[in-house]
């Protein structure tokens, strides 16, 4: 990677020209200062500050109890250490569902006191108002299609989804409404590879896959899961690049070995 494209900042604009080029989008989810700040020196292009924080951060079983003061919270965050990726807020469930007014005051609240670059929002046509009104505002909106964790309660399973003619011909239309209103790209989890790769090949706004195949134009996955902080959770799509949990793991019981055999601190750790 160039100097050139390490040091500049990441926009909208940016990853549709990425996506003209034919080169793939990296983005990881970060919910704290200090993973904002490793992420972004790497070099990823997005940070989604996502409602998954009630899972790895908060230990819910869902995103469901996530609220707003809590996405502003991580938001925040994860901002003060980001100087070239794009960062983009989930809204969280409750806060943009049939009313497009609390919508785009949810939106609002989450760009002038996080001061990310854009909000992500779960749905199809049912939210397309939301949508319209929040980008209306100019604030910049990224699109969710497939399994979308926030209505866990009405699928009652994390299974794959849009295998059914129906369901998949739902999903292309959804993507097209979103793409029309004005979203700059959209996140495809859990549906067949060859849906999304049809959908990446259809769509000129940039397609982010999470269990969706190689055929989109980026991938996304949680920071904590690729790095074996959560080793719960599983899923075929998921590889691991890091066991950073067992890493940390011995080095807490290193940690009290040390204190309880007053090995810590020696002479050369006080003053």
């Amino acid at each position: 990677m160039s100097t050139e494209s390490t040091l500049r900042a990441v926009t909208t604009h940016r990853l549709l020209e990425m996506k003209q080029r034919g080169e793939k989008i990296a983005m990881l989810t970060a919910y704290d200062y200090s993973m904002a700040r490793i992420l972004d020196a790497a070099g990823i292009d997005v940070i989604l500050v996502g409602d998954s924080a009630a899972n790895v951060m908060a230990g819910h079983e869902t995103t469901v109890p996530m609220t707003l003061d809590n996405m502003i919270y991580h938001g925040r965050s994860v901002v003060r250490g980001v100087k070239r990726a794009l960062v983009v807020v989930d809204l969280p469930f409750g806060t943009y569902q049939g009313d497009s007014k609390q919508a785009l005051a949810s939106a609002i609240r989450i760009m002038k006191e996080t001061e990310a670059d854009a909000v992500k929002l779960e749905g199809g046509v049912e939210i397309i108002e939301s949508v319209e009104r929040i980008l209306c505002a100019g604030i910049p909106v990224m699109g969710h299609l497939g399994l979308t964790p926030q209505s866990i309660h009405k699928f009652g399973t994390y299974t794959v989804r849009a295998k059914e003619e129906a369901e998949a011909q739902k999903l292309i239309s959804d993507a097209r409404a979103l793409q029309d209103a004005g979203c700059f790209a959209i996140v495809l989890e859990k549906i067949p590879a060859s849906l999304a790769s049809e959908v990446a090949q259809q769509l000129t706004v940039p397609i982010i896959g999470i269990g969706a195949g190689g055929g989109v134009d980026g991938q996304v996955l949680v920071s904590h899961d690729m790095l074996g902080i959560n080793q719960e959770f599983s899923p075929r799509f998921l590889r691991r690049y890091a066991s950073v949990g067992d890493i940390m793991s011995e080095a807490f019981k290193h940690y009290i070995e040390d204190v309880k055999s007053k090995d810590f601190p020696n002479e050369h750790e006080q003053y």
